[in-house]
């Protein structure tokens, strides 16, 4: 499992996927669909998740099957800003598609 906050367009959106890759071309695809054609993204790892989302994550991640590959925990851009430091976050992950 992977998580990270995808900053786009409309704002940080936590998302939680069964992909090996936060730039996985299928995963990226599917983002695309949804209106997410750029993004920077943070990697966040599992405990931090659990820490900070507790039951509501093992809520999600209950729904979190091989077929169902992407999940959002968190698509409320000011909680993930307050319940995040940015010194958590790590080294971004720039998405541009290729024109």
């Amino acid at each position: 499992m992977k998580a990270g906050i995808f900053f786009a367009g409309s704002g940080p959106v936590l998302i939680l996927t069964s992909y090996a890759s936060l730039t996985n071309s299928s995963l990226v695809e599917k983002l695309s669909n949804k209106g997410i054609k750029k993004f920077i993204a943070f990697e966040v790892s599992e405990s931090t998740l659990k820490e900070k989302y507790g039951k509501h994550f093992e809520i999600i991640m209950g729904d979190l099957y091989q077929t169902d590959d992407l999940r959002v925990l968190d698509y409320d851009g000011h909680h993930i800003f307050n319940i995040f430091h940015l010194e958590e976050l790590g080294d971004p992950i720039f998405y541009e598609p290729v024109q």
